[in-house]
């Protein structure tokens, strides 16, 4: 079985994780998405490119989700999302790339 590459599935975590809160109106149950594709993508990251690699990652994911709450203020919330989860994918597949 193929596996999802952690560039898509951080991405998607991020994208997922916004509107699974925006449209059930439950903030926890996107945050419960968040954090099973961050989890998810923890794990992908760590098996690919080792501990620092992940560590820096995750802190990145975690720092996106936390920035885009600000940064949706001034572009709007779609477009605040879609610019971190494309930040992070970037960022993912810089530092993944190598381990393949």
């Amino acid at each position: 079985m193929a596996r999802i590459p952690a560039t898509a599935v951080a991405a998607s975590g991020l994208v997922g994780g916004y509107a699974v809160a925006r449209w059930t109106r439950k903030r926890p149950l996107g945050g419960v998405a968040l954090a099973a594709a961050g989890t998810a993508a923890a794990y992908e990251w760590n098996r690919r490119s080792g501990k620092r690699a992940a560590v820096g990652l995750t802190t990145a994911y975690v720092a996106a989700f936390a920035g885009s709450h600000p940064l949706a203020r001034r572009i709007g919330a779609w477009p605040a999302v879609f610019t971190v989860a494309g930040t992070v994918a970037a960022a993912s597949w810089a530092v993944t790339r190598r381990g393949a």
